[in-house]
């Protein structure tokens, strides 16, 4: 059985309509030119259908030992506080200039269900800045990460805090061998020995919103 000519037709047309459209660069790309309702509907239901459909098989362990809670405390403060904040932070500069913005998780009213955050730390999501952490970290770091984001709404900024001083710090287990970006950017700015720049002047500081300073310095 045949297609009806008009249908052809038609589905044509949206073709040729969408293609024109791409090339036309009336789409505007910018983070800070929101989605249509539309749009943001059709993403949104893409990622969520998506990650749904492949939490299944994935198998929760206890969630309540004090070492993955503990593991996981360490490599949230390091990794994810920039984008996701943390209890007591409301903002920060990350965060504000991410579209769609990330989850504030520290004041989720209710956590993450396990078996989709795991898979999300894991895998990350297309175009959202989630980055695909299972590319560097083993599981068992993934599933601490997961443990500490259960706790984690129910934690006073002090509470948090002590979490994370009580936490091995930053880790991507099996062997530790991926070194962190942070360190790498460390390196090639101050090799080790290195003296400062003659003449060097301090750099320009500002306080963020999580208390800590910002270095532009290297901005201009």
């Amino acid at each position: 059985m045949s297609f009806p000519r008009n249908l052809l037709i038609l589905l044509g047309l949206i073709l040729v309509t969408g293609v024109a459209y791409i090339y036309s660069g009336l789409f505007n790309p910018a983070a800070d030119a929101p989605h249509s309702r539309p749009v943001y509907w059709v993403l949104e239901n893409l990622r969520h259908r998506g990650i749904e459909t492949r939490v299944d098989n994935i198998k929760v362990p206890d969630l309540t030992a004090p070492g993955l809670i503990r593991a996981g405390a360490g490599n949230y403060d390091t990794m994810c506080t920039a984008c996701h904040l943390k209890p007591g932070v409301a903002d920060s500069e990350m965060h504000r200039g991410l579209y769609p913005q990330p989850p504030a998780l520290a004041t989720m009213a209710r956590p993450t269900k396990p078996a989709h955050a795991f898979w999300i730390i894991k895998h990350g999501i297309k175009a959202s800045a989630m980055p695909a952490w299972g590319q560097s970290m083993d599981d068992q770091a993934i599933w601490g990460m997961v443990a500490f984001l259960q706790q984690m709404p129910k934690l006073t900024s002090e509470a948090y805090h002590e979490a994370v001083e009580q936490s091995e710090g930053h880790s991507h287990g099996a062997g530790d061998a991926v070194m962190h970006m942070s360190d790498v950017t460390e390196q090639r700015e101050t090799p080790a020995g290195a003296p400062s720049p003659a003449g060097s002047t301090k750099p320009e500081t500002h306080d963020n919103t999580d208390g800590h300073q910002h270095d532009h310095a290297n901005e201009k």
